[in-house]
């Protein structure tokens, strides 16, 4: 039998929507939720709270963890958690889950064909063109035929597979597990590789695209010597996390031209300061961590919480769990 749950939801004051909405909508009904109030002492908030509910994982501290006495779950209200301090949570034995990458597999693919898109056809020039009246300028080029690299064959990139597969581009993927057959027939990959096998596919690929949790094996993975493998027509995309790729490399490799173009959705500072020198460049084109923040993300992640809250309170396990 299921028994009603005091959940405590921990939203970032300068973005509260639709997430807070969203959580309001999904969970109250059943719990009993309350909205911290980041000004006022932490440890009355947090008496009998079964679960937290963490926007981002990037809201929760440890003078949190260590009030957290009653807490069954700590729910993380996204996928990456490279902002969280998972292991003093695991020091504190509070179980921790997170979102898992399905529920914006869709938005990350679709930002990353926007990037693309943009890319071929040289969006910031065309705008200049525009201003200035200039017609049939600049020439663009065709998505149809490229390689397609998918660094990371998750969720996100097996999105983008379908996506670029009805673009008519040639794609092949690279994970550390093993893609099978039918995954391969499925999404179209025309090859598969493992991470040995990584710069040889760097140094034939037309669009490079990151699809990689950020830790200490994939930072930088995109570094100086790997940005030299890639083709001077080639463009790199990261709807990830900015820190799998070296930016100060990568500048230098679009300035001096090694590199076509980046379209690049995150960054390794963020917010990104306004006066970074990749946004200077004319063959950069950029947002602002927007690729997985849609309607549909913050209503499914919001289930995803509710679920994982319904589990709680019938004594079942959570899903998603990060900490084990």
């Amino acid at each position: 039998m299921s028994q009603q749950q005091k959940v405590l939801f921990l939203p970032n004051p300068k973005f509260r929507e639709p997430s807070q909405s969203e959580v309001v909508a999904a969970v109250a009904p059943h719990h009993d939720l309350q909205i911290i109030d980041y000004d006022a002492p932490l440890q009355p908030q947090f008496e009998g709270v079964s679960v937290v509910i963490d926007l981002g994982g990037a809201m929760g501290t440890r003078a949190m963890a260590d009030v957290a006495v009653s807490v069954k779950l700590w729910q993380i209200l996204g996928t990456g958690f490279d902002h969280f301090d998972l292991p003093y949570w695991k020091k504190k034995k509070i179980p921790v889950a997170n979102c898992p990458g399905e529920l914006t597999g869709v938005p990350l693919a679709e930002c990353a064909m926007l990037l693309m898109l943009l890319l071929a056809r040289q969006w910031h020039q065309s705008q200049l063109n525009l201003g200035r009246r200039e017609m049939c300028l600049p020439s663009g080029s065709e998505l149809a035929g490229r390689n397609l690299f998918l660094i990371g064959f998750g969720a996100s990139a097996r999105e983008l597979a379908l996506r670029a597969r009805a673009f008519g581009m040639k794609i092949s993927a690279m994970d550390i597990r093993h893609i099978s057959i039918a995954e391969r027939q499925e999404f179209g990959l025309e090859s598969v590789g493992k991470p040995a096998d990584l710069d040889r596919f760097l140094s034939q690929s037309d669009y490079v695209s990151l699809h990689l949790h950020l830790n200490e094996g994939t930072r930088h993975i995109l570094n100086g010597p790997r940005l030299r493998l890639m083709k001077p027509t080639a463009h790199l995309i990261n709807v990830a996390r900015g820190a799998l790729v070296d930016e100060k490399e990568l500048y230098d490799a679009l300035v001096e031209k090694r590199i076509a173009g980046a379209g690049l959705d995150v960054f390794n500072d963020e917010p990104v300061d306004p006066n970074n020198p990749l946004l200077k460049v004319s063959s950069v084109v950029a947002t602002p961590h927007i690729a997985g923040v849609t309607d549909g993300t913050s209503r499914r992640r919001a289930a995803c919480a509710a679920q994982n809250i319904d589990r709680i309170s019938r004594g079942m396990e959570a899903l998603y769990r990060i900490d084990q």
